[in-house]
């Protein structure tokens, strides 16, 4: 059985205070974008993992999917094991929450395989025990995120009349150090009003707080998002705690000049139009 998890952008992203547990509280709008890996699930003789196309750093055995399944082997221990193949699309350390979306999916796959019978809910709680983030990718709807970035409210929010360009520059930017350049601040409007906003105001309003740390040390970071702008972006932005820039366009476009050092994702209709 075969599915295919989605990345993510984050359209603002409030660093909003510091938490006693040394996490920080966050608001965020997450908004799922269809660049997608592939994972596949083989009931196997023993466990394993292996994986395709972009190159995952660190130990397999350490891959997110296999937690999920060690979690979920946990409570149902008749779960048979199983061979995991993951082809590796979405750009790794972007900001797109590509690993978070891997073991949501592999979740998700494992309960259908398996016919777990699990709700949103349960898969949702185990997604949350892997990272922040990862129970988004259970319903994978827009939501409004608070708190680690996972609390979530179902938010309405379309963006498929409009053309989307995401740059992923030859540069990774890992959490823990873009955590270390952002001061955590109270909002004074809330994202949920601020998102209501003409899109060509959101420049003006919505921000994401890693941005002056992440472009001081990565001025080409920086430079994408100027060109965006001066192609015509209405909005433009980066995801997450980077690297990936992503701009909204009210019409379809080449970008040449980012193409040529870059990696360039262009969107249609909420859909991959043409890859570089």
């Amino acid at each position: 059985m075969i599915l295919f998890p989605n990345a993510k952008i984050n359209i603002g992203l409030n660093i909003v205070s510091k938490r006693t547990d040394g996490y920080h509280n966050l608001e965020s709008i997450f908004y799922p974008l269809a660049i997608r890996d592939a994972i596949e699930v083989i009931e196997w003789d023993k466990l394993q993992f292996s994986s395709s196309g972009i190159e995952i750093p660190g130990n397999a055995d350490d891959n997110l999917c296999m937690k999920a399944y060690h979690l979920l082997k946990k409570d149902i221990p008749e779960l048979p094991p199983v061979n995991i193949h993951l082809h590796k699309h979405i750009p790794i350390g972007a900001g797109l929450g590509g690993g978070s979306a891997d073991a949501s999916f592999f979740i998700r796959l494992m309960n259908q395989k398996f016919s777990l019978g699990m709700e949103n809910c349960r898969m949702e709680q185990y997604a949350t025990q892997i990272g922040s983030d990862c129970a988004f990718f259970i319903q994978n709807k827009p939501v409004y995120a608070t708190e680690k970035g996972d609390h979530l409210s179902t938010f309405d929010l379309d963006l498929s009349s409009y053309f989307i360009v995401l740059v992923m520059p030859d540069v990774q930017v890992s959490t823990a150090e873009a955590y270390q350049g952002v001061r955590a601040a109270p909002v004074n409007t809330p994202l949920t009003e601020l998102i209501k906003l003409p899109i060509e105001d959101w420049k003006l309003h919505i921000k994401n707080d890693f941005e002056p740390s992440v472009f001081s040390k990565y001025p080409v970071i920086a430079a994408i998002k100027a060109t965006l702008y001066d192609a015509g972006a209405l909005y433009a932005s980066m995801s997450g705690s980077g690297s990936s820039v992503y701009g909204i366009f009210k019409e379809a476009l080449n970008l040449t000049q980012l193409e040529k050092e870059n990696k360039v994702f262009y969107l249609q209709n909420g859909k991959l139009r043409v890859e570089s």
